[in-house]
């Protein structure tokens, strides 16, 4: 009578502990699909992909196939592109008008990627943008470097206090 009281007291035991048990949730798919940019969907889907170590990691691994870092020259400019990893942003340094950006493209030179890149590529692509500035929370951000890239990783990069810089005359007229 004691073992099998003993035996029971160990099985009640052990399902207390197993109910306690919480697994570790990871959303690799941060949100539905379809979400506009300027709805109020777009910034807290945007802070999904930001808050996503896997999501940053593929508009990391995007970046580098989409050959970003031609125009932008890994982030820093000096290419035909801006530089992203500074306090100064011509277009806006909010998620909407990073995706609006890339997807859209911008006057003298970004070119659109709407329909030729698919949407949750585009805004992994903006939250990355976004890291580079150290605009992405700490804890999201890939805190290693890949292979072939020489750059610091980005959540130890140190956070930009973004700001609105005045457009080229010659691009004034083609916002």
């Amino acid at each position: 009578m004691n073992r099998s009281r003993a035996s029971l007291g160990l099985v009640i035991c052990t399902l207390l502990l197993l109910a306690a048990c919480e697994r570790e949730k990871r959303d690799f798919n941060p949100g539905p699909e379809g979400a506009k940019v300027g709805e109020s969907s777009g910034a807290s889907r945007v802070l999904r992909y930001e808050r996503n170590a896997h999501a940053l990691a593929t508009g990391k691994r995007l970046w580098t196939w989409y050959n970003c870092s031609g125009c932008h020259a890994a982030g820093g400019g000096g290419g035909s592109g801006p530089a992203l990893m500074d306090a100064d942003w011509i277009y806006g340094w909010d998620a909407a008008s990073i995706y609006k950006s890339i997807a859209d493209g911008r006057a003298n030179g970004m070119p659109a990627y709407r329909g030729r890149i698919p949407e949750d590529q585009l805004w992994q692509l903006a939250a990355y943008v976004r890291s580079l500035s150290g605009l992405a929370p700490q804890d999201g951000a890939p805190n290693r470097d890949d292979a072939l890239l020489t750059r610091t990783p980005e959540s130890f990069s140190d956070k930009q206090a973004p700001r609105q810089v005045a457009l080229p005359p010659a691009a004034k007229g083609q916002r």
